[in-house]
This record gives structure tokens, sequence and C-alpha cells, in this order.
């Protein structure tokens, strides 16, 4: 093929990248005006939705033209309606709604255009980085945002995992004790120990409190990095905070988790996890890359480095399971008896 006839190259990917954060303003304020959930209730033409939002017809346009840019909301013929995933998770009062976890990031928005110069930073990153200072009161934030998407992930792990023989789950960082707490309803004979950070424990306790499990699932504070783990348990869990520590931490988590568990025990390690040609996917990339605001250790794993965790640590029967298609793996393992 002649060069006159090779495809043209052109900036179109690069504006599109350089300009990306516009996109997620007009998100941001979509879920502000309740857009979503005014078009969920009729309020779906450009002119019902400025009047319900208070704000001008023109700006009214722009916003719900952005969000149709977006493939948030769709026009069908005289008025719009909700993408499938929005019309789930961004309608105000429905169970599902997580607003509070998609804008949970925002308040860091200023913190990334700094990007440059925290990676120019020289000072030396800690285990965990601004976790290590955490607060009950952040804490309280930070799981009260998660928990919508945290007790859905937990429920598709009881749908996708038999934990039918199984006696007792640590569950290591387990935050608002999502998976734990759903195991246990969905499990009598089942109890659990979530394991995380002093301040997060407080907050943990509100939550096992609130959804009826205090006599089955009950929590340990500690660090799991250097703490002495739960004892007596078949079943261990680790989920979505695997990007926040190293290889080395990693490697000695999965092992001391080995260690711990009864014979015949499993273990499995939820996270985002880079494919193994390291190219994407890009949620995986980003919650890497985030690691850099906090200055802690924190990377990305392939899914191959977290086979090798487990294989290292002497689990038998290790595999890799799409948990999240895009989002979130789960690699698994057994000890043998």
């Amino acid at each position: 093929m002649s060069d006159d006839k090779q495809p043209r190259v052109d900036t179109v990917r690069l504006q599109n990248l350089s300009r990306a954060f516009i996109s997620s303003a007009g998100f941001f304020a979509a879920i502000d005006l309740e857009l979503f959930t005014a078009i969920s209730e009729g309020d779906n033409t450009v002119s019902q939705f400025a009047s319900r939002a208070n704000i001008s017809e023109v700006n009214a346009d722009r916003l719900m033209t952005i969000c149709a840019s977006s493939g948030l909301i769709h026009w069908h013929e005289d008025h719009f309606g909700n993408a499938p995933d929005v019309q789930r998770f961004l309608v105000k009062g429905d169970k599902s709604y997580a607003a509070a976890w998609l804008t949970f990031t925002r308040p860091a928005w200023e913190n990334w255009g700094k990007l440059t110069e925290k990676l120019k930073n020289t000072e030396p990153p800690t285990v965990i980085g601004s976790y290590e200072t955490m607060t009950v009161e952040y804490a309280r934030r930070y799981h009260e945002a998660t928990a919508s998407v945290g007790f859905g992930s937990g429920r598709r792990f009881v749908r996708q995992v038999d934990l039918s023989s199984r006696n007792k789950i640590m569950d290591l960082g387990g935050g608002s004790g999502a998976y734990s707490i759903v195991a246990a309803q969905a499990h009598p004979n089942l109890s659990a120990v979530v394991f995380d950070l002093p301040p997060v424990v407080e907050v943990t306790k509100d939550f096992i409190t609130s959804n009826g499990v205090e006599d089955r699932v009950s929590t340990q504070a500690g660090d799991f990095t250097k703490d002495p783990f739960p004892q007596n348990c078949d079943v261990a869990i680790m989920a979505s905070n695997l990007p926040q520590y190293n290889r080395e931490i990693i490697t000695d988590v999965v092992k001391k988790t080995f260690d711990v568990l009864l014979p015949g025990g499993e273990m499995h390690l939820i996270g985002e996890m880079l494919d193994d040609d390291r190219t994407g996917p890009l949620d995986a990339a980003i919650w890497g890359l985030y690691e850099v605001m906090s200055n802690s250790t924190g990377v990305t794993h392939s899914r191959s480095d977290c086979v090798s965790y487990f294989e290292q640590a002497g689990f038998v029967d290790v595999n890799v399971h799409d948990f999240i298609p895009g989002i979130l793996v789960r690699v698994t393992g057994l000890k043998p008896q």
C-alpha cells in the first residue's frame, strides 16, 4: 500500500483525552441536579427538566446534550430516557442508588491537576500512605459511599461461591463488612470476622448491627500487613484493596493467609487486576495511579502476578475468574488437606 493510502493520523483521540474531565464534570452536575431521577419520573424533556431543576432551558439543553453524547441518556422521538446502568444506579430513592460512591472521588479532583508534581515527589512512601492516618469520620464517609457497590459485590460473591460447607470467614480489609454480612445472612451456620484498621472497624460494627448479624459477624482491629490474623478460619476473603499494596506485601499477606487457614480452606483475592499483557483494563490502571495521591507503595497487579502469589504460598487448584468483567477479578486457591 502506498503512503498516500495510509490512514491519516490526527489529534482526535488525544483531544478527547485532554477534555475527558469535562465529560466527568457534566456527569457530576447531572447527579447533583438529579437529572436521571427526573427522567425516570417523567420530567424527560428539556423544558420539564429545566423547570424541575430551576435552571434555564438553554443550560438544561447543554447538560442533557453532553449526557446524551456520553451515552448516559438517549433520545426517544420526543423525550429522553436513561441508559440501563443509569436507570439502575442513579435514580434517587432506589435501593441500588450509587451516587455517593460514583461522586466520592470528586473532592480530590483539584488534586489530580497536581499529578506531575506528585509523581516527582521524593518523600519515601509509606505502606498504605494516607490511609495510615485515617480517622473514624473519614472511614465512615468512605464506607457509606462504597456500601452500595460493596453489598452488591457481596451478593455476587455469595451467588458464585459455595459456602454451604464452610464455618468461618476472615475478611481481610473488609471495610463495611459487606461480604461477611451477606454471607452470614445467606448461610445461618457461617460466622465471620472482619479484620481492618481500628478506625474502620468502628464503622464496620454499625453495618453489622444494622444488618442484624452481630451474633455471627465480629471485628478485629489491626493491620493485616503486620498484625496476627484471625484464627480457626476455613475461608479468607481479601476484596477491593489490592492496588493499595506492593508485590512484596501481597506476597507476604497471601502466605500469612495460607499459613493460618485451616487445612482444606480456601482464599479469594478480589481486586482490580491487569490483563497479562498489562495494557488494561483501564480501571485497574487508574486505581494503581490513584496510589500516587496517598504516597503509598501500592501498584497495579496483573492476573498472573496474583496467581504467582497463591502458588508461591502453597495454594493448589489456583483459578482466575472474571468477577465483574472489566472491573474486578477473583483469584482463588485451596490449602491442601
